[in-house]
């Protein structure tokens, strides 16, 4: 970081603030000090003008279309790693070498079933709960089962916490499923890799074994990989802002997974299905590209275009190569919304009026072609979405407590309100 700085006027008052210049992206004006110095806050609704951390994990330039983990573009991540190996880089900052990440897929995979007595916690739940209701208060709850993991000073238990945290959300998601749809709990096996044992445990029953698709699988560890971690969302930020109190890490990652639940934020991908619900047939795609273009018309098309991303998410490349991949393997012909969504991808690529604005089809309108396609309801999208983005919080959570800047998040406010009035007795009023 260099030394730079930034002169702030308040009328006779003049302050100089440091400006820091990151590894990639813009500079950022340092105003630690300015209510010390100046008297005054700043006002950044939804933060989206303030870094309220320094991080060494992800990187991301929206008009680049770009995003790096530890400094590696994602697609080839995507390409060319696999989500294990992508968690490893996430939490320890390099690539594995072949015996560490041998060593590590076989600390996950021993890690993978849960605490017996936890079925008791799922059957608590209602039969019709949502799979995320589920995953909030059995992620939650874990602190209360693993009490060897719960003290954050202790680096060790903070290992332990995030490898329990990795490997123990696929069967956590997977029987919030089996759970909402009235099946048994299938349980987890050693000799299947991180993505086919979370199908399997999915898509089993005790009458019958589910066979693992290789394409089916390396498209789920796509998904995971693709979602693992995305800087300072608000999920994420969720994920700080907790753990800024000292709270455990099951709590925080808990707290992550609500704030995940919101539509605005996890919800995109099944929000695109519901989209293509609503069109229909592929005949009716027209008037729906119209109603999109039209600027009094409140519609518009789910899964293109992306708030961060102001050119192309780099994610969808890959995910477009899964779902041609998985379509190809299934078939769409018993499924009028795959229909619609391969005919709504190729008349909206081929209008001048989407390049124009650049409303490509981002990661979320493939992903949730891909999991309509597997068999997942839309309950699941956002819980998938939860699993897969679990290492990106416990990473951003373990580098903030090794900060020895870290302080309890404490946002300022504008306030609005009324100014010191006199309480009135109640027979006055």
């Amino acid at each position: 970081m260099t030394e730079k700085t930034a002169k702030l006027t308040l009328g006779d008052l003049e302050i100089d603030l440091p400006v820091l210049s990151p590894t990639v992206g813009p500079d950022v004006i340092d105003i630690t000090k300015l209510y010390a110095q100046g008297k005054v806050f700043t006002y950044d609704p939804g933060f989206t003008s303030t870094a309220a951390c320094d991080s060494t994990i992800t990187f991301i330039d929206g008009g680049k279309g770009e995003l790096l983990h530890r400094g590696y573009p994602i697609d080839q991540l995507a390409e060319k790693s696999h989500y294990l190996e992508v968690c490893y880089l996430l939490l320890y900052g390099e690539l594995p070498s072949a015996s560490e990440l041998e060593e590590f897929e076989a600390t996950i995979t021993r890690h993978t079933m849960l605490h017996e007595q936890m079925v008791n916690f799922f059957r608590g739940f209602r039969r019709d709960a949502h799979p995320m209701a589920i995953m909030v208060g059995v992620v939650g709850a874990m602190s209360a089962f693993y009490h060897d993991s719960t003290d954050i000073a202790d680096e060790r238990q903070r290992e332990i916490a995030s490898h329990r945290l990795i490997a123990k959300m696929p069967t956590i998601a997977a029987w919030a499923y089996k759970y909402s749809i009235g099946q048994p709990f299938i349980y987890p096996r050693n000799d299947l890799d991180y993505a086919s044992n979370f199908l399997r445990m999915c898509f089993s029953v005790p009458a019958e074994d589910y066979q693992v698709n290789p394409i089916l699988s390396r498209a789920m560890d796509r998904i995971f990989t693709l979602h693992a971690d995305h800087e300072q969302n608000a999920s994420t930020s969720t994920v700080r802002l907790a753990s800024s109190s000292g709270a455990n890490p099951f709590a925080c990652i808990a707290a992550g997974i609500a704030c995940l639940w919101g539509p605005a934020h996890g919800g995109a991908n099944q929000a695109c299905l519901e989209m293509l619900e609503e069109i229909g047939t592929v005949d009716r795609i027209p008037e729906f590209i119209a109603r999109a273009k039209d600027k009094n018309d409140p519609f518009r098309l789910m899964g293109f275009g992306h708030r961060v991303y102001k050119n192309f998410d780099p994610r969808a490349k890959v995910m477009k190569q899964s779902a041609d991949e998985v379509l190809d393997l299934l078939g769409i012909e018993d499924n009028p919304k795959l229909q619609v969504a391969k005919e709504l991808e190729k008349q909206a690529l081929e209008d001048p009026y989407f390049a124009e604005k650049k409303l490509f089809p981002n990661v979320d309108f493939y992903s949730g072609i891909i999991l309509e396609a597997m068999g997942f309801p839309t309950s699941m999208f956002t819980p998938i979405f939860a699993l897969a983005r679990t290492v990106g919080w416990i990473s951003q959570w373990k580098e903030q407590i090794s900060d020895p800047k870290l302080k309890i998040g404490r946002p300022r406010q504008l306030y609005m309100g009324e100014n010191t009035r006199e309480y009135i007795d109640i027979e006055n009023r």
